[in-house]
């Protein structure tokens, strides 16, 4: 059995070991410690391939400068085949392994709908309650369907590339109808200011619309004026009840995929045995009864 608050006390004291194994129980279902949180968090989103990791690497470089602490974590899509995950982005992350003020988790996503799991709320109450100032969620990066990281996130940062083509046009009715802040990163390439006015453009009907900044992961630039932005940026009180909402949704996904029964219905489902509609009722009707 792990005790929790054993560990929990350990981690305050500062023991990187103990937290790890904190995270990995919460990462796998177990009961947080702390029966009321207050963690706040950062998360960053993005299509693949905008340069995510590289910008976080140069948040931490600045966080760092500034004497202040980092946690993060770094979710990775999961194979839906062998349930396998590359874990790679703290590769990306130069100090990632090299700061006692660094502290980087790489999760997988097991195939949760929006590519994050529910056990993100404990860790992140945990990490602040160890005192880690800055906690940053990197999401895998799936576009439009990426909405889920308000669940988890007190401040959305999406990330984009000036070589995507239509920007508006891939984002729209998505994240970016979410994002408090946009980042179009590697602004030493071709058309990272079109991109930016592009945006910018686009929103301007919209007084609350969110920010948009200019950065290169490779140069430093912007990298100051996204870290000072950040830290007076208050995300609209609307977004709380898009909050709460997304957190019940995640809350359902993971009572779904972690039933012992549901392998058992996807298989009578693959053999006819029963239909999608009987297999939800089922589960309606299995959930009723553990609750009486």
């Amino acid at each position: 059995m792990v005790d929790a608050a054993n560990l929990l006390e350990e981690a305050r004291q500062g023991n990187r070991r103990s937290l790890a194994k904190l995270l990995t129980y919460l990462e796998e279902g177990g009961k947080s410690p702390l029966e009321y949180g207050r963690g706040k968090s950062l998360g960053i989103t993005g299509p693949p391939g905008v340069g995510k990791s590289s910008l976080i690497g140069k948040l931490i470089d600045e966080w760092l400068n500034l004497g202040e602490t980092v946690a993060v974590l770094a979710v990775d899509p999961s194979s839906p085949i062998s349930g396998g995950a590359l874990l790679g982005d703290r590769m990306r992350m130069v100090n990632a392994d090299s700061s006692d003020s660094v502290f980087v988790r790489s999760l997988a996503t097991r195939n949760h709908p929006g590519g994050l799991m529910n056990c993100l709320t404990p860790m992140i109450e945990v990490l602040s309650e160890c005192g880690w100032e800055n906690i940053v969620i990197e999401t895998v990066g799936s576009g439009q369907s990426e909405t889920r990281v308000v669940a988890f996130a007190d401040i959305v940062v999406l990330v984009d590339g000036p070589d995507r083509g239509d920007i508006i046009q891939a984002e729209k009715s998505g994240i970016i109808e979410m994002a408090d802040l946009i980042v179009i990163n590697k602004s030493d390439l071709k058309n990272a200011q079109k991109a930016a006015d592009s945006i910018r453009s686009a929103l301007s009907f919209n007084e609350e619309s969110p920010k948009v900044f200019l950065s290169s992961a490779h140069t430093g630039e912007g990298i100051k004026e996204i870290i000072n932005e950040l830290k007076i940026l208050q995300s609209p009180l609307i977004r709380n009840r898009m909050r709460v909402r997304e957190r019940l949704i995640s809350a359902w996904d993971s009572v779904l995929l972690e039933s012992e029964s549901l392998e058992i219905l996807i298989s009578e489902i693959e053999d006819g045995k029963i239909s999608i509609s009987e297999a939800i009722e089922m589960i309606r009707n299995h959930n009723k009864t553990s609750k009486s």
